[in-house]
Protein backbone atom coordinates (compact mmCIF):
# COMPACT_ATOMS: atom_id res chain seq x y z
CA UNK A 1 0.00 0.00 0.00
CA UNK A 2 1.58 3.47 -0.88
CA UNK A 3 1.91 6.52 1.33
CA UNK A 4 -1.02 8.26 -0.77
CA UNK A 5 -3.66 4.76 -0.04
CA UNK A 6 -2.73 5.75 3.44
CA UNK A 7 -3.82 9.20 3.58
CA UNK A 8 -7.26 8.37 1.86
CA UNK A 9 -7.62 6.64 4.83
CA UNK A 10 -6.25 9.43 7.26
CA UNK A 11 -8.70 11.70 5.56
CA UNK A 12 -11.47 9.47 6.09
CA UNK A 13 -10.95 9.75 9.93
CA UNK A 14 -10.98 13.71 9.05
CA UNK A 15 -13.94 13.95 7.23
CA UNK A 16 -16.21 12.16 10.18
CA UNK A 17 -15.54 15.14 12.18
CA UNK A 18 -18.98 15.92 12.18
CA UNK A 19 -20.49 12.60 13.16
CA UNK A 20 -18.46 12.91 16.41
CA UNK A 21 -20.73 13.60 19.00
CA UNK A 22 -22.30 9.76 18.16
CA UNK A 23 -18.74 8.81 19.15
CA UNK A 24 -18.67 7.85 22.90
CA UNK A 25 -15.82 9.27 24.88
CA UNK A 26 -12.69 7.69 26.55
CA UNK A 27 -13.66 6.85 29.78
CA UNK A 28 -11.63 4.84 32.28
CA UNK A 29 -14.92 4.29 34.66
CA UNK A 30 -16.51 5.78 37.38
CA UNK A 31 -19.86 8.34 37.39
CA UNK A 32 -21.08 9.98 34.71
CA UNK A 33 -23.45 12.54 35.34
CA UNK A 34 -25.23 15.18 34.03
CA UNK A 35 -24.87 19.35 35.65
CA UNK A 36 -28.07 20.70 36.18
CA UNK A 37 -26.74 24.06 37.00
CA UNK A 38 -25.33 26.23 39.94
CA UNK A 39 -27.84 25.66 42.97
CA UNK A 40 -26.33 27.16 46.14
CA UNK A 41 -24.44 30.35 45.63
CA UNK A 42 -23.49 34.17 46.67
CA UNK A 43 -20.97 36.10 44.31
CA UNK A 44 -17.36 36.81 44.18
CA UNK A 45 -15.62 39.39 42.66
CA UNK A 46 -12.60 38.77 40.18
CA UNK A 47 -9.82 40.66 39.63
CA UNK A 48 -7.91 41.03 36.90
CA UNK A 49 -5.59 43.15 34.35
CA UNK A 50 -6.90 46.99 36.09
CA UNK A 51 -10.38 45.64 35.83
CA UNK A 52 -13.39 43.52 38.17
CA UNK A 53 -16.15 41.46 37.23
CA UNK A 54 -18.50 39.97 39.65
CA UNK A 55 -19.52 36.39 39.40
CA UNK A 56 -21.83 33.68 40.56
CA UNK A 57 -19.41 31.17 42.80
CA UNK A 58 -20.97 28.26 44.58
CA UNK A 59 -22.41 24.87 44.59
CA UNK A 60 -23.55 23.33 41.26
CA UNK A 61 -25.74 19.95 41.33
CA UNK A 62 -25.13 17.13 38.59
CA UNK A 63 -27.65 14.07 38.37
CA UNK A 64 -26.06 10.77 37.80
CA UNK A 65 -26.65 8.23 35.07
CA UNK A 66 -28.51 5.31 36.62
CA UNK A 67 -29.10 7.36 39.76
CA UNK A 68 -27.58 9.58 42.60
CA UNK A 69 -26.54 13.16 43.07
CA UNK A 70 -23.38 14.90 42.88
CA UNK A 71 -22.55 18.47 44.10
CA UNK A 72 -19.61 20.44 42.86
CA UNK A 73 -17.53 22.98 42.48
CA UNK A 74 -15.75 23.86 39.47
CA UNK A 75 -11.87 24.67 39.02
CA UNK A 76 -11.86 26.73 35.83
CA UNK A 77 -12.99 30.22 36.76
CA UNK A 78 -12.11 31.53 32.85
CA UNK A 79 -14.47 29.06 31.28
CA UNK A 80 -18.40 29.20 31.35
CA UNK A 81 -20.32 25.79 32.27
CA UNK A 82 -22.80 24.54 29.53
CA UNK A 83 -26.28 23.30 30.93
CA UNK A 84 -27.21 19.41 30.39
CA UNK A 85 -23.47 18.77 29.90
CA UNK A 86 -22.48 15.35 30.24
CA UNK A 87 -19.84 14.96 32.58
CA UNK A 88 -17.26 11.86 33.38
CA UNK A 89 -15.42 11.11 36.46
CA UNK A 90 -11.78 11.65 35.54
CA UNK A 91 -8.26 11.61 37.19
CA UNK A 92 -6.24 14.52 37.93
CA UNK A 93 -4.28 13.86 35.52
CA UNK A 94 -6.88 14.01 32.73
CA UNK A 95 -7.39 17.93 33.81
CA UNK A 96 -5.52 21.17 34.94
CA UNK A 97 -4.88 19.83 38.36
CA UNK A 98 -2.26 17.55 37.21
CA UNK A 99 0.19 20.28 36.64
CA UNK A 100 -0.48 22.46 39.94
CA UNK A 101 0.90 21.80 42.95
CA UNK A 102 -2.16 23.19 45.10
CA UNK A 103 -3.86 20.03 43.95
CA UNK A 104 -4.17 18.35 47.20
CA UNK A 105 -4.41 22.08 48.95
CA UNK A 106 -7.94 22.36 46.99
CA UNK A 107 -9.43 18.62 48.26
CA UNK A 108 -8.48 19.72 51.90
CA UNK A 109 -10.75 22.20 51.62
CA UNK A 110 -13.66 19.98 50.23
CA UNK A 111 -12.84 17.95 53.26
CA UNK A 112 -13.15 20.67 55.83
CA UNK A 113 -15.70 23.00 54.43
CA UNK A 114 -19.66 23.40 52.79
CA UNK A 115 -21.10 20.67 52.60
CA UNK A 116 -18.55 18.28 53.78
CA UNK A 117 -18.87 20.53 57.52
CA UNK A 118 -22.46 20.95 57.80
CA UNK A 119 -22.47 22.54 61.25
CA UNK A 120 -22.27 26.72 59.79
CA UNK A 121 -21.58 27.47 63.33
CA UNK A 122 -19.14 25.44 64.39
CA UNK A 123 -17.57 26.53 60.48
CA UNK A 124 -18.47 30.39 61.11
CA UNK A 125 -16.51 29.92 64.53
CA UNK A 126 -13.39 28.34 62.83
CA UNK A 127 -13.27 31.06 60.38
CA UNK A 128 -13.94 33.86 62.29
CA UNK A 129 -17.36 35.09 61.01
CA UNK A 130 -20.28 36.04 62.50
CA UNK A 131 -22.53 33.18 60.85
CA UNK A 132 -22.71 31.88 57.81
CA UNK A 133 -25.66 30.74 55.42
CA UNK A 134 -25.87 27.93 53.08
CA UNK A 135 -25.37 30.77 50.30
CA UNK A 136 -22.26 32.35 52.02
CA UNK A 137 -20.17 28.91 53.16
CA UNK A 138 -20.75 27.50 49.41
CA UNK A 139 -19.85 31.05 48.16
CA UNK A 140 -16.32 31.13 50.35
CA UNK A 141 -15.46 27.82 49.67
CA UNK A 142 -15.52 28.40 45.92
CA UNK A 143 -13.79 31.38 46.30
CA UNK A 144 -10.78 29.97 48.08
CA UNK A 145 -10.59 26.45 45.60
CA UNK A 146 -10.22 29.38 43.07
CA UNK A 147 -7.70 31.02 44.86
CA UNK A 148 -5.93 27.55 44.44
CA UNK A 149 -6.93 26.18 41.15
CA UNK A 150 -6.61 29.16 39.12
CA UNK A 151 -3.96 31.59 40.91
CA UNK A 152 -7.26 34.18 40.61
CA UNK A 153 -7.20 37.32 42.73
CA UNK A 154 -10.64 36.93 43.47
CA UNK A 155 -13.00 37.67 47.02
CA UNK A 156 -16.52 37.04 47.98
CA UNK A 157 -18.83 39.69 48.44
CA UNK A 158 -20.22 39.10 51.45
CA UNK A 159 -18.11 39.85 54.19
CA UNK A 160 -19.06 36.49 56.36
CA UNK A 161 -17.69 34.66 53.10
CA UNK A 162 -14.97 36.45 52.35
CA UNK A 163 -13.63 35.38 56.26
CA UNK A 164 -14.03 31.57 55.30
CA UNK A 165 -12.08 32.25 52.10
CA UNK A 166 -9.23 33.47 53.65
CA UNK A 167 -9.47 30.82 56.92
CA UNK A 168 -9.82 27.80 54.09
CA UNK A 169 -6.97 29.43 51.75
CA UNK A 170 -4.49 30.00 55.05
CA UNK A 171 -5.19 26.64 56.73
CA UNK A 172 -5.04 24.10 53.51
CA UNK A 173 -2.52 21.26 53.62
CA UNK A 174 -1.95 19.07 51.24
CA UNK A 175 -3.37 16.02 50.50
CA UNK A 176 -3.39 13.01 48.54
CA UNK A 177 -5.62 12.37 44.99
CA UNK A 178 -8.66 10.23 45.94
CA UNK A 179 -8.83 6.93 44.48
CA UNK A 180 -11.45 6.59 41.70
CA UNK A 181 -15.08 5.02 42.58
CA UNK A 182 -14.66 2.19 39.72
CA UNK A 183 -12.31 1.51 37.04
CA UNK A 184 -10.78 -1.72 35.54
CA UNK A 185 -7.16 -1.78 34.64
CA UNK A 186 -6.14 -2.54 32.22
CA UNK A 187 -9.31 -1.65 29.90
CA UNK A 188 -8.50 -3.31 27.22
CA UNK A 189 -6.58 -7.13 26.85
CA UNK A 190 -6.20 -9.45 24.13
CA UNK A 191 -4.84 -12.92 23.40
CA UNK A 192 -5.66 -16.29 21.57
CA UNK A 193 -8.69 -18.53 21.36
CA UNK A 194 -8.80 -21.15 24.35
CA UNK A 195 -7.23 -18.74 26.66
CA UNK A 196 -7.84 -16.76 29.88
CA UNK A 197 -7.67 -13.41 28.49
CA UNK A 198 -6.30 -11.19 31.21
CA UNK A 199 -6.52 -10.11 33.96
CA UNK A 200 -8.56 -7.30 34.93
CA UNK A 201 -8.25 -5.85 37.59
CA UNK A 202 -11.05 -3.94 39.83
CA UNK A 203 -10.56 -1.07 41.36
CA UNK A 204 -13.38 0.39 43.54
CA UNK A 205 -13.99 2.23 47.09
CA UNK A 206 -17.57 -0.32 46.90
CA UNK A 207 -18.26 -3.46 48.89
CA UNK A 208 -19.00 -4.92 45.89
CA UNK A 209 -19.58 -4.45 41.90
CA UNK A 210 -21.98 -6.38 40.12
CA UNK A 211 -19.97 -8.18 36.99
CA UNK A 212 -21.66 -8.44 33.86
CA UNK A 213 -20.84 -10.90 30.99
CA UNK A 214 -20.39 -9.93 26.94
CA UNK A 215 -24.32 -9.29 25.78
CA UNK A 216 -24.18 -12.61 23.66
CA UNK A 217 -22.15 -14.51 25.82
CA UNK A 218 -24.67 -17.26 25.60
CA UNK A 219 -23.70 -17.85 21.56
CA UNK A 220 -20.41 -17.01 21.46
CA UNK A 221 -19.30 -19.45 24.71
CA UNK A 222 -16.97 -16.65 25.98
CA UNK A 223 -17.18 -16.35 29.71
CA UNK A 224 -15.99 -14.16 32.81
CA UNK A 225 -14.03 -16.01 35.18
CA UNK A 226 -11.86 -15.79 38.43
CA UNK A 227 -8.68 -16.92 38.62
CA UNK A 228 -10.14 -20.46 39.65
CA UNK A 229 -11.90 -20.47 36.25
CA UNK A 230 -15.38 -20.43 37.85
CA UNK A 231 -17.42 -17.79 36.35
CA UNK A 232 -17.88 -14.58 38.18
CA UNK A 233 -21.13 -12.45 38.77
CA UNK A 234 -20.44 -10.36 41.52
CA UNK A 235 -16.26 -8.75 42.30
CA UNK A 236 -14.84 -6.55 44.94
CA UNK A 237 -11.47 -4.47 44.88
CA UNK A 238 -8.32 -6.23 43.71
CA UNK A 239 -10.99 -8.99 42.08
CA UNK A 240 -8.73 -10.25 39.03
CA UNK A 241 -11.21 -10.59 35.85
CA UNK A 242 -10.53 -13.04 32.79
CA UNK A 243 -12.10 -13.80 29.63
CA UNK A 244 -12.61 -17.26 29.04
CA UNK A 245 -12.54 -17.85 25.24
CA UNK A 246 -13.63 -21.01 23.86
CA UNK A 247 -10.39 -22.35 21.66
CA UNK A 248 -13.08 -23.32 18.36
CA UNK A 249 -14.37 -19.37 18.68
CA UNK A 250 -14.42 -17.52 15.76
CA UNK A 251 -11.72 -14.15 15.59
CA UNK A 252 -13.62 -11.56 17.45
CA UNK A 253 -13.87 -9.42 20.32
CA UNK A 254 -15.99 -8.96 23.35
CA UNK A 255 -16.74 -6.55 26.38
CA UNK A 256 -17.82 -6.85 29.90
CA UNK A 257 -19.02 -4.32 32.30
CA UNK A 258 -18.94 -3.96 36.11
CA UNK A 259 -21.35 -1.60 38.00
CA UNK A 260 -21.59 -0.62 41.81
CA UNK A 261 -23.75 1.68 44.08
CA UNK A 262 -21.28 3.82 45.84
CA UNK A 263 -20.41 7.15 47.25
CA UNK A 264 -17.88 8.84 44.69
CA UNK A 265 -14.64 10.37 46.91
CA UNK A 266 -14.83 13.76 47.62
CA UNK A 267 -12.15 15.39 45.29
CA UNK A 268 -12.92 13.66 42.58
CA UNK A 269 -12.54 15.68 39.42
CA UNK A 270 -14.79 15.58 36.53
CA UNK A 271 -14.79 16.85 32.94
CA UNK A 272 -16.85 17.54 30.01
CA UNK A 273 -16.32 16.61 26.56
CA UNK A 274 -18.15 19.73 25.08
CA UNK A 275 -15.42 22.17 27.16
CA UNK A 276 -17.90 22.55 30.20
CA UNK A 277 -16.37 24.22 32.90
CA UNK A 278 -14.23 21.53 34.95
CA UNK A 279 -15.65 20.38 38.28
CA UNK A 280 -14.61 19.02 41.30
CA UNK A 281 -16.70 16.47 43.66
CA UNK A 282 -17.54 18.37 46.94
CA UNK A 283 -20.47 15.86 48.01
CA UNK A 284 -22.07 12.63 46.71
CA UNK A 285 -25.14 10.67 47.42
CA UNK A 286 -25.24 6.82 46.88
CA UNK A 287 -24.79 6.54 42.92
CA UNK A 288 -24.44 4.53 40.07
CA UNK A 289 -20.99 4.13 38.54
CA UNK A 290 -19.34 1.53 35.72
CA UNK A 291 -16.87 0.90 34.13
CA UNK A 292 -15.67 -1.67 30.72
CA UNK A 293 -13.17 -3.81 29.46
CA UNK A 294 -12.38 -5.20 25.94
CA UNK A 295 -10.80 -8.12 25.02
CA UNK A 296 -9.93 -9.34 21.43
CA UNK A 297 -8.62 -12.29 20.23
CA UNK A 298 -7.26 -13.63 17.02
CA UNK A 299 -5.96 -17.80 15.92
CA UNK A 300 -2.72 -16.70 14.81
CA UNK A 301 -0.54 -13.50 14.12
CA UNK A 302 -0.35 -9.70 16.16
CA UNK A 303 -3.55 -9.38 18.50
CA UNK A 304 -3.37 -5.51 19.83
CA UNK A 305 -5.35 -4.70 22.80
CA UNK A 306 -5.80 -0.54 22.31
CA UNK A 307 -6.37 1.53 25.18
CA UNK A 308 -6.01 5.42 25.05
CA UNK A 309 -6.21 8.06 28.16
CA UNK A 310 -5.72 12.17 27.94
CA UNK A 311 -2.10 12.90 29.59
CA UNK A 312 -2.01 16.43 30.56
CA UNK A 313 1.49 16.62 31.69
CA UNK A 314 2.44 15.50 27.88
CA UNK A 315 -0.11 17.71 26.31
CA UNK A 316 -1.70 14.96 24.36
CA UNK A 317 -3.65 11.84 24.75
CA UNK A 318 -1.95 8.48 25.60
CA UNK A 319 -2.32 5.48 22.90
CA UNK A 320 -1.12 2.30 24.95
CA UNK A 321 -1.20 -1.04 22.60
CA UNK A 322 -0.33 -4.59 23.99
CA UNK A 323 0.44 -7.90 21.41
CA UNK A 324 -0.46 -10.70 22.93
CA UNK A 325 -0.08 -12.20 19.51
CA UNK A 326 2.43 -14.89 18.17
CA UNK A 327 3.88 -12.24 15.63
CA UNK A 328 5.59 -8.50 16.06
CA UNK A 329 2.67 -5.74 15.78
CA UNK A 330 4.65 -2.75 13.90
CA UNK A 331 3.00 0.86 13.69
CA UNK A 332 4.18 4.33 12.68
CA UNK A 333 3.49 7.13 14.46
CA UNK A 334 4.69 10.77 13.13
CA UNK A 335 7.41 9.38 11.16
CA UNK A 336 8.93 6.92 13.68
CA UNK A 337 8.10 3.50 13.13
CA UNK A 338 7.65 0.94 16.72
CA UNK A 339 7.44 -2.28 16.70
CA UNK A 340 5.48 -4.37 19.77
CA UNK A 341 7.08 -7.83 19.90
CA UNK A 342 4.83 -11.17 21.07
CA UNK A 343 3.84 -10.41 24.24
CA UNK A 344 4.94 -6.49 24.57
CA UNK A 345 3.03 -3.61 25.46
CA UNK A 346 4.27 0.07 24.49
CA UNK A 347 2.40 3.55 25.32
CA UNK A 348 2.77 6.49 22.49
CA UNK A 349 1.39 10.09 23.16
CA UNK A 350 -0.30 11.68 20.16
CA UNK A 351 0.36 15.67 21.06
CA UNK A 352 -2.93 17.87 20.59
CA UNK A 353 -3.60 21.54 21.13
CA UNK A 354 -4.84 22.77 24.11
CA UNK A 355 -9.09 23.03 23.77
CA UNK A 356 -9.33 21.53 20.34
CA UNK A 357 -11.39 17.99 20.12
CA UNK A 358 -9.97 14.84 18.60
CA UNK A 359 -11.63 12.03 17.44
CA UNK A 360 -9.88 9.24 15.35
CA UNK A 361 -10.68 5.50 15.14
CA UNK A 362 -7.73 3.05 15.16
CA UNK A 363 -7.96 -0.43 13.14
CA UNK A 364 -5.70 -3.56 13.43
CA UNK A 365 -6.30 -7.01 12.19
CA UNK A 366 -8.40 -9.31 12.58
CA UNK A 367 -11.05 -6.77 12.74
CA UNK A 368 -10.00 -4.71 15.58
CA UNK A 369 -11.27 -1.69 15.89
CA UNK A 370 -11.00 1.52 18.38
CA UNK A 371 -12.40 4.76 18.10
CA UNK A 372 -11.38 7.53 21.08
CA UNK A 373 -12.85 11.07 20.99
CA UNK A 374 -12.53 13.72 23.49
CA UNK A 375 -11.45 17.36 24.53
CA UNK A 376 -7.77 17.81 25.15
CA UNK A 377 -8.72 20.48 27.92
CA UNK A 378 -5.76 20.53 30.45
CA UNK A 379 -5.37 24.73 31.24
CA UNK A 380 -7.85 26.63 33.56
CA UNK A 381 -7.45 29.31 31.17
CA UNK A 382 -7.68 27.94 27.74
CA UNK A 383 -9.38 29.77 24.69
CA UNK A 384 -11.27 31.72 26.78
CA UNK A 385 -8.67 34.51 27.32
CA UNK A 386 -8.64 35.35 23.54
CA UNK A 387 -11.98 36.87 24.06
CA UNK A 388 -13.49 37.98 27.13
CA UNK A 389 -16.91 39.19 27.87
CA UNK A 390 -18.83 40.84 30.47
CA UNK A 391 -20.25 37.63 32.59
CA UNK A 392 -24.10 37.37 33.46
CA UNK A 393 -24.51 38.91 37.35
CA UNK A 394 -26.95 35.65 37.91
CA UNK A 395 -26.34 31.88 36.86
CA UNK A 396 -27.35 31.00 33.52
CA UNK A 397 -26.18 28.12 31.65
CA UNK A 398 -23.61 29.52 29.61
CA UNK A 399 -22.03 31.58 32.14
CA UNK A 400 -22.58 30.00 35.36
CA UNK A 401 -18.94 30.74 37.87
CA UNK A 402 -17.09 31.24 34.69
CA UNK A 403 -15.35 35.23 33.91
CA UNK A 404 -15.60 34.78 30.10
CA UNK A 405 -17.30 33.19 27.10
CA UNK A 406 -20.44 35.16 27.69
CA UNK A 407 -22.54 33.30 25.54
CA UNK A 408 -23.58 29.11 24.86
CA UNK A 409 -20.40 27.92 24.11
CA UNK A 410 -21.70 26.57 20.13
CA UNK A 411 -21.41 30.18 19.96
CA UNK A 412 -18.03 30.56 21.42
CA UNK A 413 -16.63 27.56 18.81
CA UNK A 414 -16.11 25.44 22.55
CA UNK A 415 -18.70 23.33 21.66
CA UNK A 416 -18.61 19.43 20.87
CA UNK A 417 -19.38 20.95 16.66
CA UNK A 418 -15.96 22.40 16.91
CA UNK A 419 -14.20 21.05 13.84
CA UNK A 420 -11.96 17.80 14.35
CA UNK A 421 -8.64 19.10 15.92
CA UNK A 422 -8.61 22.18 12.96
CA UNK A 423 -5.94 20.84 11.45
CA UNK A 424 -4.59 17.66 13.05
CA UNK A 425 -6.14 14.01 11.93
CA UNK A 426 -5.37 10.70 13.06
CA UNK A 427 -5.61 7.56 11.11
CA UNK A 428 -4.62 3.70 11.73
CA UNK A 429 -4.55 1.41 9.25
CA UNK A 430 -3.20 -2.18 8.44
CA UNK A 431 -0.93 -2.37 6.08
CA UNK A 432 -0.63 -6.56 5.45
CA UNK A 433 0.08 -7.54 8.45
CA UNK A 434 1.34 -4.63 10.03
CA UNK A 435 -0.22 -1.70 11.44
CA UNK A 436 0.60 2.53 10.17
CA UNK A 437 -0.14 4.89 12.61
CA UNK A 438 -0.76 8.31 10.42
CA UNK A 439 -0.63 12.08 11.92
CA UNK A 440 -1.16 15.05 10.07
CA UNK A 441 -0.90 18.22 11.84
CA UNK A 442 -0.92 21.77 10.19
CA UNK A 443 2.67 23.00 9.86
CA UNK A 444 5.41 23.95 7.88
CA UNK A 445 5.80 21.56 4.95
CA UNK A 446 9.25 21.32 5.41
CA UNK A 447 8.89 20.31 8.92
CA UNK A 448 6.28 17.45 7.65
CA UNK A 449 6.11 13.80 8.17
CA UNK A 450 7.34 12.03 5.13
CA UNK A 451 4.09 10.14 4.63
CA UNK A 452 2.21 13.38 4.24
CA UNK A 453 4.38 14.48 1.52
CA UNK A 454 2.46 13.39 -1.54
CA UNK A 455 -0.64 15.19 -0.90
CA UNK A 456 -1.92 17.84 -3.08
Amino acid sequence: MSAATGLVAAGAVAAAGAAAADAAPQHRGGATATLGGLQTYGQAVVREDGSSQQVPAGLFEMSVEGGGTLQTYCVDIHNPTQNDARYQETPWSGTSLDGNRDAGRIRWILQHSYPQVNDLAALAKKAGATSLTEQSAAAGTQVAIWRYSDGARVDAVDPQAEKLADYLHKSARDSAEPKASLTLEPPAVSGQAGDRLGPVTVRTDAEAVTVTPPADSVASGVKVVGKDGKPVKSAGDGSRLYFDVPEEAPDGSAALSVQASTTVPVGRAFTSETRSQTQILAGSSESTVSATATADWAAEGAVPALSAEKNCAKGGVDITASNEGDEPFTFRLMGFKHSIEAGASQTVTIPLQEDQPYDFTIKGPNGVEKRFKGVLDCETEGTATENKAQPANEPSPASAGGTSGGGDLAETGSSSNTPLIAGIAVGFVLLGGAAVFLLRAKKDPAEAPEETSTEK
